[in-house]
């Protein structure tokens, strides 16, 4: 891949301050969406979300993100992920230095969502435990250790990414894409790894979501399985779709 713009008079035209704004409305919106969702469940059940559970969770991911995306895509592109952004950089579908920018304002949209939400509920949940766990981790990622270790943690968000940025580059970026449709083939998506992975690491793909809950609970143990691995994951389909899936000539990045 070759051709990489930095863009940096790029940075402050006033399209790509609204897309940063978009951006970190957008994904802190998803966070009060889907960390809402896990937390309302958990309180609700006790503790013991159950197979119901698991389905509500996931289903406010996938629709969370299909919103969010909808609300954002004519703005920024609807990213709201890192590692969107990131592959989106890798394929020249966005300049360096905006899409730097980008990654910043996620991160900071999803702390800032992380933060709404716990000055929603703390007056309650400051200090109350739930099913002998501690309410204050707010939805942060964990290994499940009973499922799986470390690097079977690491291949499934590396899988998570794969399977996010494979739709996301066929629906989305590619000018044969599903167009209106896009942002719900990707909510679909989000939803069905969701089901998998949540009892086995959470099912992050978003290292931004991850950080924040982290940073409020100090629960960072393994977070480099959440930011690396749809990262990877990320790049790998970014290699697959530049070199051998796209269409052809009608797919070009135009940056």
């Amino acid at each position: 891949m070759n051709g990489f713009q930095l863009g940096l008079d790029e940075i402050g035209t006033p399209a790509n301050l609204r897309a940063y704004l978009a951006e970190m409305i957008g994904t802190m919106l998803f966070v009060v969406l889907g960390t809402g969702t896990a937390i309302a469940v958990f309180v609700m059940t006790n503790g013991a979300p159950g197979a119901a559970g698991l389905v509500a969770i996931a289903a406010a991911h996938g629709l969370g993100i299909a919103a969010v995306v909808y609300a954002t895509h004519n703005i920024s592109g609807g990213h709201v992920n890192p590692i969107v952004t990131v592959a989106l950089m890798l394929t020249r579908h966005i300049k360096i230095g905006p899409g730097t920018i980008y990654v910043v304002v996620q991160f900071l949209g999803a702390i800032l969502g992380t933060a709404l939400l716990y000055a929603i509920v703390k007056d309650n949940i400051g200090n109350w435990t739930v099913g002998g766990e501690d309410m204050l981790n707010f939805g942060a990622h964990a290994i499940n250790t009973n499922v799986v270790g470390e690097g079977g943690a690491f291949l499934a968000e590396i899988v998570t990414g794969v399977v996010l940025l494979s739709v996301i580059f066929s629906v989305a970026v590619s000018r044969r894409g599903a167009g209106v449709a896009a942002p719900l083939a990707i909510g679909l998506t989000v939803m069905l790894f969701h089901l998998i992975f949540i009892p086995m690491t959470g099912a992050s793909a978003h290292p931004a979501r991850t950080l924040a809950p982290a940073l409020l609970s100090n629960a960072f143990d393994s977070y480099w399985v959440y930011a690396l691995g749809p990262t990877v994951g990320a790049i790998i389909a970014a290699v697959l779709y530049h070199h051998v899936f796209r269409a052809g000539a009608e797919d070009e990045p135009e940056s």
